[in-house]
């Protein structure tokens, strides 16, 4: 039987080192010496998992690429890997799709090992790297036509080119050698070409790299409409904001191991658990009063003063003591923390812990 490939896999023929056996999801392994320290544990998703990696550990030679790597994901909802460049983002969608044999670990895709059932896995799955391989001498229906004849399609699959060119907003370019398009035209072809086949599963690796910020957002867009129909989408990126906002999940990476997982206002949660207003006065040193007001569960002032309090309808009375007390409030505001702002304080608790890699 013919191998299904995908453009953006590896050639035919690559070496790929054997799974050293696998592994029980509930089995208890022995930590790597290599492997960092977990901050928080991944969550068990309630929905059906399209995508199971648990305790997943890949070495290039004597690289760790992968340790105990731990990634969940849900049916038909968007999840974003994030981490910094050389977290080990492409490599985990690689072994997600059987292209990659871990060294050690448990791994499901669609419920199948991909490493032994890569051929029907990757049929399920549309991909799209982060420097997708496009034939720039050939026209851009060509390079879609190649890609249906791969997928199984065959060379009648006009409706399926053009509902997916349709669906990127390129039918007009199709004609036209791939070697003229923009950064972005080649962008929507390599997304078009990803769902040609109809997949279950969408696999996108830095899906922006090298876009403006208006081609980015409108690429971004297009991933989250692709859920409307049931569809699953994996992205890998290192950029905070894409994270924000689009992902129903996010997946923290960093050296090869996932640092936590959750949506975005669980993982916000974990780190700030209460509600946040930030005050400013004329005056800042008189804000410290508050330290020991009712309501109040934390403070601190490093320039602007941030409280921390059990119930955000505090305010009102809060500002009305401290103008009876004649402060002279300069700034109020409700303070909601950004992807941003977790991101560092993940990093800041692991260096106090003594673990830190460079971005």
């Amino acid at each position: 039987m013919r191998r299904c490939v995908h453009p953006d896999e590896p050639a035919e023929g690559a070496y790929f080192p054997p799974v050293s056996g696998n592994v029980r999801a509930d089995a208890t392994i022995a930590p790597d010496a290599t492997a960092s320290p977990r901050l928080v544990a991944p969550t068990e998703p309630t929905d059906e998992l399209v995508v199971e990696l648990r305790h997943v550990f890949k070495r290039f030679g004597s690289v760790p690429a992968l340790s105990e790597l731990n990634i969940l994901v849900p049916k038909g909802r968007i999840s974003v890997l994030l981490g910094p460049n050389g977290a080990g983002k492409t490599t985990a969608i690689r072994v997600i799709t059987g292209a990659l044999a871990p060294d050690r670990g448990h791994i499901r895709t669609f419920g199948m090992d991909p490493h032994t059932q890569g051929e029907e896995v990757r049929r399920r799955c549309g991909i799209v790297s982060a420097k997708p391989a496009l034939y720039d001498r050939l026209s851009g229906w060509d390079n879609l036509q190649y890609s249906a004849e791969l997928y199984g399609l065959g060379r009648n699959a006009v409706s399926q080119i053009r509902a997916a060119a349709g669906r990127f907003g390129i039918v007009e370019a199709l004609d036209q050698q791939v070697g003229g398009y923009s950064t972005g035209m080649k962008t929507r072809l390599a997304l078009a070409r990803s769902v040609l086949h109809d997949p279950e599963l969408l696999l996108f690796d830095e899906p922006t790299s090298g876009l403006d910020p208006e081609s980015s957002h409108a690429v971004l867009q297009l991933i989250r409409e692709m859920t409307d129909d049931g569809r699953t989408v994996v992205m890998c990126t290192h950029l905070l904001i894409e994270a924000e906002g689009l992902a129903d999940q996010i997946i923290v990476l960093e050296s090869g191991t996932d640092l936590m997982a959750g949506t975005q206002q669980e993982l916000i949660r974990r780190y700030w658990p209460h509600d946040l207003v930030r005050l400013d006065a004329e005056d800042p040193a008189q804000l410290d009063q508050v330290a020991g007001w009712e309501g109040v569960v934390g403070y601190a002032r490093n320039g602007l003063a941030e409280v921390q309090l059990d119930d955000l309808a505090r305010v009102p009375d809060l500002v009305g003591h401290l103008a009876a007390a004649g402060v002279r409030l300069t700034r109020v505001e409700p303070h909601h923390p950004t992807l941003e702002e977790l991101y560092f304080a993940v990093r800041a608790e692991r260096r106090a812990s003594g673990v830190d890699s460079p971005l």
